[in-house]
C-alpha cells in the first residue's frame, strides 16, 4: 500500500533523513520506533506532503505521492495524526470531528463515519458538547486519533499517541488503535512506548539518527539483544 524508497529528507541544509525504506502493506499495523530525535516526525511529515525529499520516492497504491501538497495526499485518504494532539482548544468534540471531515469527497458521508467513530470512542459522544481543552489528556487523544478516522482513512499515520499520558490510558489508547485496525484501517504508527509499539505491530522498523537500522516483525524486536538494551533497559 504504501511503499517508501531511499528517500533523503533536510530541514535547510540540515539532512534528517538518509536513504530511507520501508513499506506498508494493506492491514497491517507497522511500527516505526526509535529514540527523541530520530527522524520519526520527520517522516510522517514527509508522507503527508508537509515536507518533501530530496532525493528518492514515495508510492500510495502504486501511485508517486512525493511531490504533492498535504491537501492532495489527503485526498489518496492518508491521513496524519500529529505529535501533540493539535485540536481545535475552544471547539466542542464535535465541532472537532466534523472538521476531520472538511474533505468534499467525505463530507457527504459525514453522519455514518462519525456514527462509527463514536462506536469507537462512546465517551467522546457522551462528551460531544464539551470544549475540547476541558477533556483530560487521553480523551483529547481520542479525539485526535478520532478526527482522524473521520477523513475515512485508508492509512492513519499515528504520531507519539501515547506521549503524557498515564500507563492506564496509555493502554486504553493502544487497545482502541488495535480495534481501529481490525474494523480495516491499516496503521502506520511512530511511537516512542517501544515496548506497547512492537508488541502491537505486525512488522516494525527502528530508525536511528536518520537511518532504518532494523526491521522484523514486532516480536522478533522484541527479542532482539540490541533493541532490549537499548530501547526497553533490559
Amino acid at each position: 500500500m504504501l511503499k517508501v524508497s531511499q528517500i533523503d529528507v533536510y530541514y535547510g541544509k540540515v539532512q534528517a533523513l538518509w536513504e530511507v525504506s520501508f513499506n506498508v502493506e494493506e492491514r497491517e499495523i507497522v511500527s516505526l520506533v526509535g529514540a527523541n530525535g530520530a527522524g520519526k516526525s520527520t517522516l510522517l511529515k514527509t508522507i503527508s506532503g508537509i515536507l518533501h525529499p530530496s532525493k528518492g520516492t514515495i508510492e500510495f497504491d502504486g501511485k508517486p505521492i512525493h511531490h504533492l501538497s498535504p491537501h492532495q495526499i489527503f485526498g489518496f485518504q492518508i491521513v496524519h495524526v500529529p505529535e501533540g494532539r493539535k485540536l481545535f482548544p475552544f471547539m466542542t468534540v464535535k465541532e472537532n470531528l466534523q472538521m476531520g471531515s472538511y474533505y468534499p469527497t467525505v463530507r457527504k458521508s459525514r453522519s455514518e463515519i462519525l456514527k462509527w467513530v463514536y462506536s469507537l470512542f462512546p465517551v467522546l459522544e457522551e462528551r460531544e458538547t464539551q470544549l475540547a481543552h476541558t477533556l483530560s489528556g487521553g480523551e483529547q487523544q481520542m479525539l485526535a486519533i478520532a478526527r482522524g478516522l473521520m477523513g475515512k482513512p485508508k492509512i492513519l499515520l499515528l504520531d507519539e499517541p501515547s506521549i503524557g499520558l498515564g500507563p492506564l490510558i496509555v493502554r486504553k489508547i493502544f487497545d482502541a488503535i488495535e480495534k481501529v485496525n481490525q474494523e480495516g484501517v491499516t496503521v502506520l504508527l511512530v511511537e516512542q512506548n517501544v515496548n506497547e509499539a512492537l508488541n502491537l505491530a505486525s512488522r516494525a522498523y527502528v530508525l536511528e539518527n536518520g537511518r532504518i537500522t532494523m526491521e522484523g516483525t514486532g516480536k522478533d524486536l522484541l527479542n532482539n539483544d540490541h533493541v532490549r538494551e537499548a530501547y526497553l533497559g533490559i
